[in-house]
């Protein structure tokens, strides 16, 4: 488990898989910018029997806070295969949730983790530029913008742009030696 100071991040658990599907298919709750796709409820329990949602390339937590309670997810998983990154991916469910500092806490929690733990030198952030929760979310994580990768995603029938954030080992780990 990482411990933050209002959230912890954890491995999901078997009695956390009806909820977090019904948050899964709960399509109203991701809001303009989250992806629309949904799998189906038995590749979903496959999935977490096979793996945990956690392998060596990529992996899911659950947000839980104090009295463990799920409030969200955040995923890692690799980009491009020649390049030295990997990408996070976060929902905080429910919108009494949001705007508390769950997120950038989420944020800070994995990608401390990732970069102390795997030959990982970037992390990177994919947001919608109209996101402006997101936007502010990165920043305060201490992600660096580095421009927008043009109509790079499909999403609710069209392309969208995405601004590109992304932290380095070194803007995380204080150097040694």
């Amino acid at each position: 488990m990482l411990v933050g100071q209002i959230i912890h991040l954890r491995p999901v658990r078997e009695n956390d898989l009806t909820p977090l599907y019904d948050q899964h298919t709960d399509i109203g709750d991701r809001g303009p910018f989250f992806p629309t796709g949904v799998i189906s409820m038995p590749r979903f329990w496959r999935e977490y029997q096979d793996t945990g949602f956690w392998t060596e390339e990529e992996g899911m937590l659950v947000i839980v806070n104090e009295v463990d309670m799920i409030v969200g997810h955040i995923e890692f998983y690799p980009t491009v295969k020649y390049l030295d990154e990997l990408e996070l991916s976060y929902h905080i469910y429910r919108t009494e949730n949001r705007g508390k500092g769950i997120a950038t806490e989420a944020i800070r929690l994995l990608a401390t983790y990732l970069f102390e733990r795997r030959k990982v030198n970037r992390i990177r952030l994919m947001i919608h530029p109209d996101n402006k929760a997101s936007l502010r979310v990165a920043e305060k994580a201490g992600f660096q913008p580095e421009g927008v990768a043009r109509g790079v995603w499909f999403n609710r029938g069209r392309n969208h742009d995405l601004a590109v954030y992304a932290a380095l080992r070194d803007d995380f780990l204080p150097r040694t030696g």
